[in-house]
């Protein structure tokens, strides 16, 4: 039986096409990703399928009473929210439900003998549903979910605009298990994520009894948990049955396939086109030529899709910097209060050193301090001589106005806009992409352009800060070599060891400086 069906969905933005007649269907006990390159439309999708989004085309249907759970990789959490608020708001309808009762209750002051029996009625037919629900053991879920994620220790009455990005995520996906759904959307669910974490969403999603649809370009993770796999591609959505590996091999299989064919084609096509050509004007050949023509004029052309422009990544490398490039003593990192103990840390030129660690214990902050970015709460940091530091932050400023073309503009004024286009290019980024605004493009394609301007300056120290988050799959491969290519030094936070293992010279764990329970 399928829960969700999708018919001849079509949609886009502007004159950008994001899918044509595409169709789509979700059964009982299915583990789907949903793959493609980055701004293929994958969240769009989610957005259309969850009723955010209007299609300009097409036909969405869910089986009846079928309640679906949606983690938003673009969920916004506002100032004033705390941790217990956010994870408590996924009983809304219960708490709705007992205003509802409550204010029956109020009305009963006044009712006749038969208003009275109804309300009764229908304030005892609300008191078996909240007990039925576990309406009065919601604390104590609230509790349980929080300390399994690792939030309790947080405090449930932290503001969540306090929190690093991991943590948010850990808060959304906690609110959407207390939900319940029978059916997991999840956008994207491990950027961010700590490593111990993944395993734990990994093992849940394993042992999860239901259907779900997973946005992820997480290749280790994908291949530990789904059975179907939707791959995204030039305005169509294809199915294959098995996980990420057995869809390259199928795929790959498939374009070895069709290009053979094409090729195939394309020549029986110039070898009919010959043969017309020299034989139309005689009276002998004539007929035959003319029938040459029919076939050519009712051939069923094979396209090939449209290849995808693939980033180049290419760091330029400064002048040699000193020997030691930051040196710390006694540094106490943190705002409010402190995140670490004091730390003595030491990094020398040619490194390519890796924090990694749980979220929430500063990864993030360190990365500030030792830019001077943040003040330190205590101790000092010291930096050699001619550094040249190129700086990628986890995400784009929500309020960013710019086109990508003015973005890059206002950081390299001396450029012409031929050159700025080819900039932008380089990263795998199209024209419609380059005239858009920053702010409308998927998360992949706002960190090729924060990518492009690392590449198109001088440096010889790269502080990265969940560079591959939002990558697509070829972009990461493509940033792993640049980076193992790359003549300068690298400091980057990182929580997946398949990308990092092979480009770091250490990996520093930031737990045992840490002073939160991890």
């Amino acid at each position: 039986m399928s829960i969700l069906t999708v018919e001849h969905l079509s949609h886009g933005f502007g004159d950008r096409a994001i899918f044509e007649d595409v169709s789509f269907r979700l059964l009982k006990g299915e583990k789907i990703a949903l793959i493609g390159a980055n701004g293929e439309g994958k969240s769009t999708f989610m957005n259309i399928i969850t009723g955010k989004l209007q299609p300009d085309e097409g036909k969405i249907e869910w089986a009846k009473n079928v309640k679906a759970g949606y983690l938003d990789q673009h969920a916004v959490l506002q100032k004033g929210m705390t941790i217990g608020s956010v994870l408590r708001s996924a009983f809304d309808s219960l708490y709705d439900m007992e205003a509802e009762m409550n204010a029956m209750y109020e009305k009963m002051g006044e009712a006749d003998e038969d208003e009275m029996n109804r309300l009764l009625e229908e304030t005892g037919t609300i008191q078996d549903l909240l007990t039925m629900h576990d309406f009065y053991m919601i604390d104590a879920k609230v509790e349980e979910v929080a300390r399994a994620l690792g939030l309790l220790e947080r405090g449930l009455d932290q503001d969540v605009t306090a929190l690093s990005g991991g943590q948010r995520t850990k808060v959304l996906l906690a609110k959407l298990l207390l939900e319940k759904p029978d059916i997991l959307l999840l956008d994207e669910p491990t950027n961010y994520l700590d490593q111990e974490h993944i395993v734990w969403l990994t093992r849940y999603l394993q042992d999860y009894e239901n259907a779900f649809i997973l946005i992820s370009h997480d290749v280790p993770f994908l291949n530990s948990v789904v059975n179907i796999i939707y791959h995204m591609d030039n305005r169509s959505l294809d199915r294959y049955v098995g996980d990420y590996d057995k869809f390259r091999e199928v795929y790959e299989m498939k374009k070895s396939q069709l290009e053979a064919a094409y090729n195939r084609q394309q020549q029986e096509i110039a070898d009919l086109k010959d043969f017309v050509a020299r034989n139309k004007a005689r009276v002998a050949t004539r007929n035959m030529a003319m029938s040459r023509q029919k076939k050519l004029d009712n051939m069923d052309l094979i396209e090939l899709a449209e290849e995808k422009p693939k980033p180049e990544f290419n760091f330029k490398t400064a002048r040699t910097p000193s020997r030691i490039l930051f040196e710390t003593e006694d540094l106490v990192i943190g705002y409010d209060e402190p995140l670490s103990r004091p730390m003595k840390l030491t990094m020398e030129r040619g490194e390519k050193l890796v924090v990694r660690g749980a979220n929430g214990i500063g990864k993030t902050t360190l990365l500030k301090s030792l830019l001077g970015l943040i003040p330190a709460l205590s101790g000092s940091v010291e930096t050699g001589d001619f550094l040249e530091i190129g700086y990628f932050e986890q995400e784009t400023p929500q309020n960013i106005e710019t086109t990508c073309l003015e973005e890059i503009w206002q950081e390299f004024p001396s450029y012409n806009q031929a050159e700025v286009r080819a900039a932008l290019a380089k990263c795998g980024l199209t024209t419609k992409h380059i005239e858009s605004r920053v702010r409308v493009l998927s998360g992949g394609e706002q960190a090729k352009v924060r990518l492009c301007k690392l590449m198109n300056r001088d440096s010889n120290l790269l502080v990265l800060d969940e560079p591959t988050n939002h990558l697509d799959v070829d972009a990461k491969d493509e940033l792993k070599r640049a980076l193992k290519e790359y003549r300068g030094s690298v400091l980057m936070v990182c929580h997946e060891p398949e990308f990092y293992n092979d480009v770091a010279t250490r990996v520093l764990d930031l737990s045992e400086w840490t002073t939160k329970v991890v």
